[in-house]
C-alpha cells in the first residue's frame, strides 16, 4: 500500500508486497516499515519489532500471526505515542527465523540495523526507543548499542545466558514477562535484567503475573505496560 495523500493522516503504512519477498530476499528497508504518528518535530521515534523462530528463511507474509500481534498493539498504543510527539515505526523482517548461523550475522539484526540507519537519515539527532516482543526483544537488545538508541522495552523476550548486555550501558531497559510463559523463559529474563543493571543506565522488570506468550489474553494489559514503559523512556534522561 502506497501512503494515502493527506499529510494530516497519522496512519502512513508502507508495507511490502509479499509478492517482492522471495525466500531471502532483500527489499528496500522503507517498503518494510509500517509508520504511525507525526512526520517532523518529533520528540522520540519507536522503533517496534515482532517475534519469530529460531531457525527460518521463510518469508514474514502481511498473514504472519507474529507481524500482526505487533501491528495490532502499533494501531492500540500510536495515538498515545502521537500525542507525545512520537512516531511508531513497525519493522516487518524479511524472514521469520532468528538463523544465528547466517551470513552476515542473525537476520533480524541485519534488518533492525538497516531500519535504524532510516531513522538516523530521516530524523537525525531523534531519540529510539526499541519496542519488541519474544524475537524481537532479543532483537531491540542486540541493537541497543546504536547511537541514537536510548533505551528498549522488551515484552516476553527470548533471552539467553550467552547474550551479552555491554550494548546496554547508558541506556535503559524495561522487561515485561509472565512466569507462566511457556515459550521464552521469565527466569532467563530476570537474570539478563539483574545483569545488565552494572551496565544500563537502569534496568528493571515487571512480572506479568499469569498471562501467556502471545500477549492475547488480558491484550489491554500488555498494550498498557508497553504504552507506559516507553513512555517513561520517552520521558527518561538521554545518553
Amino acid at each position: 500500500r502506497t501512503p494515502g495523500s493527506h499529510t494530516r493522516r497519522l496512519d502512513e503504512s508502507r508495507d511490502a508486497s509479499d509478492s517482492r519477498r522471495g525466500e531471502g530476499a532483500q527489499v528496500p528497508v522503507d517498503s518494510q516499515i509500517t509508520r504511525r504518528g507525526p512526520k517532523h518535530d518529533l520528540t522520540a521515534v519507536v522503533l517496534m519489532f515482532h517475534g519469530g523462530k529460531p531457525n527460518s528463511t521463510e518469508p514474514v507474509r502481511s498473514t504472519s500471526l507474529s507481524w500482526l500481534r505487533l501491528r495490532l498493539m502499533q494501531r492500540e498504543i500510536s495515538k498515545e505515542l502521537a500525542e507525545l510527539g512520537a512516531a511508531t515505526w513497525l519493522l516487518r523482517f524479511g524472514v521469520r527465523g532468528w538463523n544465528a548461523r547466517a551470513e552476515g550475522g542473525p537476520s533480524p539484526l541485519v534488518d533492525a540495523r538497516r531500519a535504524l540507519e532510516l531513522v538516523r537519515a530521516e530524523h537525525s539527532g531523534v531519540p529510539v526507543v526499541l519496542l519488541g516482543h519474544s524475537m524481537g526483544a532479543r532483537t531491540a537488545v542486540a541493537v541497543a548499542g546504536d547511537p541514537a538508541v536510548t533505551g528498549v522495552v522488551a515484552l516476553a523476550p527470548w533471552l539467553t545466558p550467552a547474550d551479552p548486555d555491554g550494548q546496554l550501558a547508558g541506556r535503559h531497559l524495561i522487561a515485561a514477562h509472565a512466569p507462566t510463559d511457556r515459550i521464552t523463559r521469565f527466569g532467563d529474563t530476570a537474570a539478563f535484567v539483574q545483569r545488565a543493571r552494572s551496565v544500563a543506565r537502569s534496568a528493571r522488570m515487571i512480572d506479568m503475573g499469569p498471562l501467556d506468550h502471545a500477549m492475547l489474553r488480558e491484550r489491554e494489559r500488555w498494550n498498557r505496560v508497553a504504552l507506559e514503559s516507553t513512555a517513561e523512556i520517552i520521558a527518561s534522561p538521554t545518553l
